[in-house]
C-alpha cells in the first residue's frame, strides 16, 4: 500500500489543555517560550468545554484504526483540575464509536493525590512522570518558579501511583548533569518501581541574545548550545551504560523505548519513535485554544495547519502541508546520512536537531549523530543476536540466557 495512503488512516494528536503554563520553571523547558505566541494567555489559560467536545469527536472521527490514543501533555495538564478528565471520560463514551479509547498523560507529578490516583486506576489511564533521577540529579533543573527543588513531591506521586496500581512510566531527560551518571540513574528508576523508561535527548541552542533559538529562526553561524544541552558523544556513551546494565539483569522485566526501537528496526519492524522513523508527519501538537501545529517541536506560526473551528483534524491530516512537512525529513537528510550503515536505525534522526554542518556544507547534520552512532555500533551485536532469535520464532528476550 502507498505509504501516504498509509499515514492517512491515523493520526497523533499531543494535547495541550493548558497550553505552555505549567506550575513548574524548568530551567531547560522549551516549551515555555510559547506563552509569546498567545500573550492573551495568562488571563485565560484553559481549554473550554466546548474546545474540549469538538476536539474529541474530531479525534476520534479522524482515525481509521480501531484504537483512539488521546495524549494528555502540556504545560502541565494537571491544573486542569479532575472534573475537566472526568469530562474527557465522558465525551470519549459518548462520541467512541465502538473504537477502543487509551488515554496517555505526562505530568511533573507535582499535583497527584489520592483523587487523581484512584481516578488514573479507574479509567486505566497511562501516566508518564517526569523525573530526572534522584534528588540531585533531578533538582539540578527542574525546580519551582521559586527556585525550590520538586523531587520529593515527584517521588511521592510515583510512591501514590504504585500504592494505587497505576500504570505508569519515566520520561527521563539527558542533560548536562546526568549524563555523567547512566548507571545510577538507571537503578534509581528501577527503585521507584519503574518499569518502562524513556531517555530523552537535552537539545537547545543559544541565541546571539542569550535566548533559545529556534528553527522558526535558522543562523548561519556556528551552534552554541545552552548549557544544560547534553554533549551527543556522552549521550551515545549515557545509553551504552544503561544498555549494558540492561540487557544482563533486565532484559525482559524492564521496557526501555529507545531499545525496543532500535530491534525493531533491525527487524524491519514500523518505527515506534517518530524520530527514527523514515518521514515526519501525522504527529500533531494542539494548543487550548485549537490551534493545531505539525508538531511539538514545530510550534511556531509557518508550521500551523489550522483551527479546529476551521479545519478538522482528519482534513489536516490528509493535506498537503502535513505531506510536504513529512516528506521534508528525507529531502532534507545530510548527504552522509544516506550512505551510512545505520541509516535504518536512525533516518537522520529529528529535523529540529539538524544543524550542524554536514559534508555538503549545509546546516542539516544532526546534532546527535556521534551519540547514535556510538550506541548503534556498541549494540549492534546484541541486536543482531536478538535479531535471529525473533526470525526464529523465539522471544529477544531470551539473550538473556547467554548472560547466566
Amino acid at each position: 500500500m502507498d505509504r501516504i495512503v498509509m499515514r492517512r488512516k491515523s493520526c497523533q494528536v499531543m494535547i495541550k489543555p493548558t497550553g505552555s503554563v505549567c506550575n513548574l520553571d524548568c530551567k531547560y523547558c522549551f516549551y515555555l517560550e510559547k506563552e509569546k505566541l498567545y500573550p492573551e494567555r495568562k488571563a485565560n489559560y484553559k481549554m473550554t468545554d466546548d474546545m474540549l467536545e469538538m476536539f474529541v469527536k474530531q479525534h476520534i472521527a479522524a482515525q481509521d484504526v480501531d484504537e483512539v490514543i488521546f495524549a494528555w501533555q502540556g504545560g502541565e495538564p494537571t491544573l486542569m483540575g479532575l472534573d475537566f478528565y472526568r469530562k474527557v471520560v465522558a465525551l470519549q463514551k459518548i462520541y467512541a464509536a465502538g473504537k477502543n479509547i487509551v488515554n496517555t498523560f505526562q505530568t511533573n507529578g507535582i499535583l497527584i493525590d489520592e483523587q487523581w490516583a484512584i481516578f488514573f486506576k479507574e479509567h486505566q489511564f497511562l501516566v508518564g512522570i517526569s523525573i530526572d533521577g534522584d534528588a540531585e540529579l533531578h533538582d539540578a533543573w527542574r525546580v519551582t518558579r521559586s527556585g525550590k527543588p520538586t523531587h520529593a513531591k515527584v517521588e511521592q506521586a510515583v510512591k501514590c501511583l504504585v500504592h494505587h496500581q497505576v500504570e505508569f512510566n519515566t520520561l527521563t531527560v539527558v542533560n548536562s548533569v546526568n549524563m555523567h551518571h547512566p548507571v545510577s540513574t538507571y537503578q534509581y528508576l528501577k527503585s521507584i518501581g519503574c518499569r518502562y523508561m524513556q531517555f530523552i535527548p537535552l537539545v537547545e541552542r543559544v541565541g546571539d541574545d542569550g535566548g533559545e533559538i529556534s528553527l522558526a529562526h535558522p543562523t548561519d553561524k556556528q551552534a552554541v548550545m545552552t548549557p544544560w544541552s547534553v554533549d551527543s558523544a556522552q549521550f551515545g556513551h549515557f545509553l551504552n551504560a544503561v544498555f549494558d546494565v540492561w540487557l544482563r539483569e533486565d532484559i525482559g522485566h524492564i521496557g526501555i523505548q529507545l531499545f525496543e526501537q532500535t530491534l525493531s528496526a533491525w527487524c524491519g519492524l514500523p518505527a515506534q519513535v517518530c524520530v527514527f522513523s523514515p518521514v515526519c508527519g501525522s504527529a500533531f501538537a494542539m494548543e487550548m485554544n485549537g490551534d493545531v501545529y505539525n508538531c511539538d517541536h514545530f510550534v511556531y506560526p509557518q508550521y500551523k495547519l489550522g483551527n479546529i473551528h476551521e479545519t478538522t483534524l482528519r482534513q489536516m491530516n490528509e493535506g498537503t502541508q502535513n505531506h510536504q512537512f513529512g516528506d521534508a525529513k528525507n529531502s532534507m537528510m545530510a548527504l552522509e546520512c544516506h550512505s551510512c550503515e545505520w541509516k535504518f536505525a536512525c533516518y537522520g534522526g529529528c529535523p529540529k536537531h539538524r544543524f550542524l554542518p554536514s559534508a555538503s556544507g549545509q546546516l542539516n547534520q544532526n546534532y546527535l549523530c556521534a551519540g547514535y552512532k556510538t550506541f548503534f555500533s556498541h549494540t549492534a551485536s546484541a541486536m543482531k543476536t536478538m535479531k535471529l532469535l525473533y526470525e526464529h520464532g523465539i522471544s529477544p528476550t531470551e539473550i538473556r540466557t547467554m548472560f547466566v
